[in-house]
């Protein structure tokens, strides 16, 4: 099984996928871990990936794709959660192709459906009360860098919403609910 948790910034999709890799055997694909791991790697892909970050520059949909290609090469388990990719539609179809040609397919693409007010308010509750207790926190765990993060989520992202419902893989569940109750709804779609 081979899906996509989508979802705003906050949504729970590293915990849920977290949770899928230790109860399916799941692989987790993040593109900000990936990149990090190519970066110090020593491969040719990594020494790429090294200088396009130490520029300050954004790394590419051809670099992000090939990291993908390279992980996916030895996957054969219980299949690939793609966390944070796609983040556009030009990303979501070269997934459809790299899938393709390595005669994998896209099962489901989950959305974790929030409310914005309600997750602005989890997120920098949260960051406060783990302020308060000395622990570490985002830098950008505030309510404008979270409603920013949201803005750029719905002009980038959302359109893979009406993309993969169209396609008939979307699946939305509430993310805002108990974890656990989360972690049932996304287990109902992938036992169905």
């Amino acid at each position: 099984m081979n899906l996509i948790l989508l979802g705003p910034p906050g949504a729970g999709k590293g915990t849920q996928a977290q949770h899928l890799v230790e109860t399916r055997g799941m692989i987790q694909l993040s593109t900000g871990d990936m990149l990090r791991a190519a970066k110090d790697s020593g491969t040719e892909m990594g020494r790429v990936v090294a200088e396009v970050m130490a520029r300050g520059d954004l790394v590419t949909d051809e670099i992000v794709i090939g990291l993908i290609r390279e992980r996916l090469q030895g996957e054969t388990g219980g299949g690939v959660i793609f966390d944070g990719f796609p983040r556009t539609l030009a990303q979501a179809d070269a997934l459809e192709a790299l899938l393709a040609e390595q005669g994998k397919t896209l099962d489901a693409v989950i959305e974790l459906r929030v409310d914005d007010e309600t997750l602005v308010r989890r997120i920098v509750g949260r960051a406060r009360e783990a302020a308060a207790a000395g622990q570490p926190v985002r830098a950008d765990d505030n309510e404008e860098a979270v409603r920013h993060r949201l803005m750029e989520y719905y002009k980038k992202t959302a359109p893979l919403i009406g993309y993969y419902h169209a396609k008939g893989l979307l699946v939305s569940v509430d993310g805002l609910g108990a974890i656990e109750e989360v972690r049932a709804a996304i287990a109902a779609v992938l036992d169905k």
